[in-house]
């Protein structure tokens, strides 16, 4: 940070990535906000200066002090400990020194007392919301979602003329060969725990996985134009059922509210869709599979007059950016899921999905929103 630019951010005020402190006397006060920050996108704390912006300054003893205060602070009050940097700036108005927190790898950052913290505007807050919780951890890579217990789903529940087919298509013995009870397959296979499956059991191979998971459909519409209309609509379907039925129907959804192109075909075709199959086989998995299960909502299914929409729950993991999925890069949120997916659907992994789609089909967008906390595909309609 250049002298120029630190003038900029106090002539601007304080914000969820910049504050400002008078002087620094509570190496554990100072440990909870090096926790926000890193628990946040990180940020600068300014020390020689009140809230107001005006600079108050720090002497060299208070510098000497505040910098080993910080390096204790971050070593021994933080956990897991971090790595931030301190500049010393001799301004007019006296001594200021910038403290820089980077936003951290491996949430959750915690205080010495084990409180979790993150910015909430030019403060901080404490986190206590378990589904907030389970975010971070899962970030982390601490927790999946898909491995958790659903309440109540016991192993009885599976459809076991799917599962069995499942079981010896894929290791090509039949379950009677077993001579073990299907809920220890169950347990064998990470789909199930002391006797209750887990969501990705669930949705797999339950009889009726929205007994007990009833928000985890696909709401698709189709409306006529450009905008969501609450009574304009040429289509409407709760999709839900195994996630092999819930990619089918999909699929079938938006296919059946598509233009469908003859080009050398027999007049009796029904042609080809105005969007190859492929790229909508790929980004419904994607969806399906990708998708933050510790959120409760659906993922929703648009098409609309020049574009389709498929709106995911959840933004994505960690430092995962638009570009770098673009490129082929990938972070597991559903590890069980994802296991699972290529021997069930159309779906390869690997993070060559996008790829895959960008290549048959380029009119893609796509919108990593964090404020939403959802990740949005955008493919465009184009006229043929």
């Amino acid at each position: 940070m250049e002298t120029e630019e630190l003038l900029g951010i106090i002539a601007n005020g304080e914000d969820s990535r910049h504050q400002f402190k008078a002087i620094i006397n509570n190496v554990n006060s100072l440990a909870s906000e090096m926790a926000a920050f890193s628990n946040s996108k990180g940020g600068h704390i300014l020390i020689g200066v009140n809230d107001d912006g005006t600079i108050t300054g720090l002497s060299d003893d208070q510098l000497r002090r505040i910098n080993q205060d910080i390096a204790n602070a971050a070593t021994n009050n933080v956990k897991p400990s971090i790595n931030p940097m301190t500049q010393n700036f001799s301004l007019p108005a006296g001594k200021v020194l910038v403290l820089t927190v980077e936003a951290g790898l491996v949430k959750p950052y915690m205080d010495s007392s084990g409180y979790i913290w993150v910015k909430s505007g030019s403060d901080k807050r404490r986190v206590t919301a378990r589904e907030e919780l389970q975010r971070m951890f899962q970030e982390a890579g601490l927790v999946h979602a898909d491995e958790s217990s659903v309440q109540n789903s016991f192993t009885a529940e599976i459809d076991e003329e799917s599962f069995d087919a499942f079981f010896e298509r894929e290791y090509g013995e039949s379950i009677e060969q077993q001579h073990v009870p299907r809920s220890q397959l169950l347990e064998n296979m990470n789909l199930a725990k002391d006797g209750l499956l887990n969501i990705a059991g669930t949705l797999l191979f339950s009889s009726r996985p929205q007994i007990r998971l009833p928000v985890f459909i696909v709401k698709a519409v189709a409306f006529p134009g450009l905008y969501i209309e609450d009574d304009q609509y040429i289509d409407s379907q709760d999709v839900k059922g195994k996630l092999t039925d819930v990619f089918q129907q999909s699929l079938g959804f938006v296919l059946s509210n598509l233009k469908h192109i003859q080009k050398e075909q027999g007049f009796n075709s029904t042609g080809e869709p105005e969007i190859p199959r492929i790229v909508l086989e790929e980004l419904i998995a994607n969806a399906l599979i990708h998708r933050d299960y510790f959120i409760s909502a659906p993922v929703k299914l648009l098409v609309f007059a020049d574009r389709i929409e498929i709106i995911s729950p959840g933004h994505l993991p960690n430092n995962l950016t638009v570009d770098n999925i673009k490129m082929g890069n990938s972070n597991v949120r559903n590890p069980i899921l994802a296991s699972f997916a290529p021997k069930l659907l159309p779906y390869r992994g690997l993070g060559s999905g996008i790829k895959r789609a960008i290549k048959a089909y380029p009119h893609i967008d796509f919108i990593d929103d964090r404020d939403s906390n959802t990740f949005k595909v955008i493919i465009l309609r184009k006229e043929k």
